[in-house]
């Protein structure tokens, strides 16, 4: 594995350290309720990314681009996000039934999404990359024959 990697992976590690305790002052301090400006515009704004992630991985995964992993990442990331954000900011009764409904649909796309990623969608036979720095057989150099002669 390269340095550069490595020491990426392990400034994730510690993030995720580091975050618990942040997780607790926000449990201990967030005010239980709040007034938000331009609440439609950030619920649209996930419905705009969740909406340009599945026409990008659809055009790159139809087009056998590797790059559809990536976007059907990001895609499935938001899904969730979307998903958790309708449920817990729903109130009771009604509003919380549409929600769950909306999270099912939201989790559909985003199990479709993660199964793309993972590369058994169209277009996919092998991961673009690997955390040890290996590339795909197909865009490695192929060593010569040792039949051939030259």
């Amino acid at each position: 594995m390269r340095p550069s990697k490595k020491w990426a992976l392990v400034g994730l590690g510690a993030a995720a350290v580091l975050l618990v305790p942040w997780m607790v002052v926000l449990a201990l301090t967030l005010p239980g309720s709040a007034e938000v400006d331009h609440w439609p515009l950030a619920w649209i704004g996930l419905d705009v990314l969740m909406t340009a992630g599945c026409a990008t991985t659809a055009v790159l995964g139809l087009r056998g681009d590797p790059k559809a992993a990536l976007t059907a990442s990001a895609t499935a990331a938001v899904a969730v996000l979307d998903a958790w954000f309708d449920v817990t900011t729903a109130g009771s009764g009604a509003p919380l039934a549409r929600a769950l409904l909306c999270a099912v649909a939201e989790g559909a796309l985003a199990g479709a999404c993660v199964y793309l990623a993972l590369g058994r969608g169209r277009g996919r036979r092998e991961a673009p990359w690997a955390l040890d720095g290996s590339l795909p057989a197909t865009r490695q150099a192929k060593a010569p024959s040792p039949h051939r002669t030259r």
